[in-house]
């Protein structure tokens, strides 16, 4: 019985074990089981990726990869007729940022939210360092909700390496980039600013030529598609694409840089002698071909930093409001040569006498024509002369050479306004000359001339627009008739751009100089400059005159307008050079004159032989020796450097000049001003300096004008400053502007003429 109950114990328990393991072993198959399917959904899953899905993953995925960059085309270059570039654009990049990609990630929301904030700060900083920008509004544009805002423009590569670097070192790229740009750079700063103009950050012509242009030079964007991962390498796509930028036209000038800055350099010097409250503007043009050789403004501005105004100072800028500050940066930007109309005054006496020759209504030399008793009564208004005594009878020359207003009013008359506005209009006074016209590019801003409706002109109009008063034109009309004068005739359109290239194509486009019309014949045009010849070399001009040169030309005043409280007089003087074959015009117009000393006889007439007595040179045109000014016999002086102190003072003082040193006696003179060679005149003083004792001195530069030729000599020899002249009679110009500073010993050339009265 116990034999059997262990029996069946045991058989229980036997029976239990086996249970137990077919149990274990039926879980281990479903598990199998399980495991099997899951691994089959798997390959399944994965293949279904790979083969059936997997091009169009690989697709979604480059896409979120994928970088697409716009290339900005480089803006064409601005070159003037020798081949020097004054607008220039050079590669730099752009940097922005995706905020929303400068995070942090981590489970702990509050921790990421702490550590992204951490992050922002850095970059920010970082930012601010390398950029120097403002931290507070750096840190608020990475902390913003935008996906693209930029950092910085415009800059520079020694910068984005320093980024670069920081970006490397800091293992910090997702959300930054760097995109190629490129920066507009005028490398003469101000030199012809208001004709040339600006681009702004975008590289959009705003100003000028540059806004005029845009569409020629801008060129057109290219485009950039790539893959790239998370530090910004490149990776394999097959899709990349690389369109190319079609890079802007460059454009060759008429301008010569030499003559703007002569031209710049002496329009200054006279608006800040003279106390020109609008400025003025000077010309020059070849008349053969309407090429504009310079045309400059004053006041100007630096192109590389059009915003910021030299000459008003910085506590009377800040006083203005942001709209005052806005007019005044217009006002200084336009281009008065064609954006600024004024009465021209007795320089348009050219035109109605060219007009009364042409209709044959007057001859030059037939006396006792006009009669000036010092004022003319028309239609019961009183017009004065320039000279009210009275300037008696007169030949059509001589109304020219006295610039006589009762003269002209005569022979307006003859005439008749419609003959007047007949030729008014062929000399392209109606119209706005298209200069800068090339193809469809826009407007430059350029304005015609603002006349009477011809019903409208009656006896008094008449009388005032035959000396060149009560109506406004732009000066580049003005000086674009006085070289039909000069030109046969023949009026020419302005020309500013001789050429256009492709700089991707190397293609060349001619701009042809264009004849508008015939105005006037030959023959009056040379009859009109042997007058104009007599103007400067016995009449109101004569302080234009250059010696070895003939020159014609035109003073002219016209009077404030009165309606106006800040009006004041308009100086100005055409000439033309040489006479015999004219190859240069120059225009030469002063604005706001107030005062006395207004006139442009004495005003106007000497900017343009400062300007003239270089430009003719440089041109080579050859001077006529057989002038009879009288100029200083001058000797040129010895090199006097690395002899003793005694020595080269004994040499000097042996050549007629006086010698003053810096040093002992034997010390070796190691720099002398002036400098060997310069030419002097007797008297003239020599600085000597040694090495150890070179302390030089400066003086302001006195105004010279009006003085004699002794009294010129004594204020500069009481500055220690040279003295070389031509001329004489009394000083109408000087080299060097009024309190310019200038080391002792400095040369300051003066040229001397007789008083005339205009």
């Amino acid at each position: 019985m116990n034999k059997d109950k262990r029996t069946n114990v045991y058989k229980f328990k036997k029976s239990s074990k086996v249970k137990k393991i077919i149990s274990l072993n039926e879980r281990l198959g479903r598990i199998l089981i399980v495991f099997f399917l899951i691994l089959i959904l798997l390959v399944f899953r994965i293949g279904w990726l790979q083969i059936v899905q997997g091009a169009q993953l690989e697709e979604s995925m480059y896409r979120q990869l994928t970088t697409s960059k716009t290339i900005s085309p480089k803006r064409g270059t601005i070159y003037d007729s020798t081949g020097k570039a004054l607008a220039i654009s050079a590669q730099v990049d752009t940097v922005s940022i995706d905020p929303t990609k400068i995070v942090v990630e981590n489970d702990d929301e509050q921790a990421a939210e702490l550590l992204t904030q951490q992050l922002k700060e850095k970059v920010a900083k970082a930012f601010s360092d390398i950029f120097d920008l403002d931290h507070e509004e750096t840190l608020e544009k990475v902390s913003s909700d935008s996906t693209n805002v930029t950092i910085a423009r415009k800059v520079e590569n020694d910068k984005i390496a320093e980024l670069e670097a920081w970006m490397k070192e800091n293992k910090i790229y997702s959300g930054i980039n760097i995109d190629e740009d490129t920066k507009r750079y005028y490398p003469y700063d101000n030199l012809a600013s208001n004709l040339i103009g600006f681009c702004g950050t975008d590289n959009q012509g705003l100003w000028g030529l540059e806004s005029k242009w845009n569409d020629i030079l801008t060129g057109t964007p290219g485009k950039v598609t790539s893959a790239q991962d998370a530090v910004q390498d490149l990776i394999p796509y097959e899709n990349s694409t690389y369109i190319a930028p079609q890079n802007g036209n460059d454009i060759t000038l008429t301008i010569d840089a030499n003559i703007q800055q002569i031209a710049e350099k002496y329009l200054k010097q006279a608006c800040e002698e003279n106390n020109c409250e609008e400025g003025g503007n000077v010309i020059i043009m070849n008349p053969n071909n309407g090429d504009i050789l310079a045309m400059a403004t004053y006041p100007d501005y630096n192109l590389n930093d059009p915003y910021t105004l030299d000459y008003i100072p910085d506590k009377e800028w800040d006083k203005m409001s942001s709209e005052e500050q806005n007019t005044k940066l217009q006002e200084t930007w336009n281009n008065k040569a064609i954006t600024y109309t004024y009465e021209p005054g007795s320089v348009f006496k050219i035109v109605t006498a060219a007009v009364a020759l042409e209709e044959d209504l007057a001859d030059p030399d037939t006396p006792n024509v006009y009669v000036c008793e010092g004022h003319e009564d028309v239609a019961g208004v009183r017009i004065n002369c320039s000279d009210t005594s009275g300037h008696g009878k007169l030949s059509l020359r001589d109304a020219l050479k006295y610039s006589c207003n009762p003269a002209f009013i005569q022979l307006g008359q003859k005439i008749g306004a419609a003959t007047l506005y007949r030729y008014y209009d062929a000399f392209g006074f109606f119209n706005t000359t298209g200069f800068a016209d090339i193809g469809d590019s826009g407007s430059s801003g350029e304005r015609s001339g603002l006349f009477w409706d011809l019903k409208d002109v009656k006896d008094v109009e008449l009388a005032t627009m035959s000396f060149g008063q009560r109506f406004r034109i732009t000066p580049l009309q003005m000086i674009t008739a006085v070289s039909a004068v000069a030109n046969d005739g023949v009026l020419m359109q302005p020309r500013i751009a001789k050429e256009i290239k492709n700089t991707d194509t190397g293609a060349i486009t001619t701009i042809e100089p264009v004849e508008v019309r015939q105005v006037i014949s030959k023959e009056t045009s040379e009859t009109m400059l042997d007058m104009l010849q007599t103007v400067v070399d016995n009449g109101t001009g004569k302080y234009a005159q250059v010696k070895g040169y003939s020159i014609a030309g035109k003073t002219g005043t016209s009077e404030p307008d009165y309606s106006s409280e800040n009006s004041g007089f308009v100086a100005s003087f055409a000439a033309i050079s040489p006479v015999e074959s004219p190859e240069v015009v120059v225009l030469v117009t002063l604005y706001g004159l107030k005062g006395d000393n207004h006139n442009g006889s004495t005003v106007a007439a000497p900017v343009v032989a400062q300007i003239l007595k270089e430009v003719l040179p440089y041109l080579g045109i050859q001077s006529d020796t057989t002038d009879s000014d009288t100029s200083a016999e001058t000797t040129a002086l010895s090199n006097v450097k690395n002899k003793t102190m005694a020595e080269a003072k004994k040499i000097i003082e042996n050549q007629g000049f006086e010698c003053e040193i810096s040093g002992n006696s034997d010390d070796i003179v190691s720099a002398q001003m002036p400098v060997a060679g310069t030419q002097l005149i007797e008297g003239s003083i020599v600085k000597l300096y040694s090495e150890d004792r070179d302390t030089r001195v400066s003086q302001n530069v006195p105004n010279l004008k009006g003085m004699t030729l002794s009294e010129a000599k004594a204020a500069l020899k009481n500055k220690k400053l040279n003295i070389k002249y031509t001329g004489k009679g009394r000083v109408t110009s000087q080299s060097i502007a009024v309190d310019t500073s200038v080391e002792e010993g400095t040369v300051v050339e003066v040229v001397l003429q007789d008083e005339i009265v205009e």
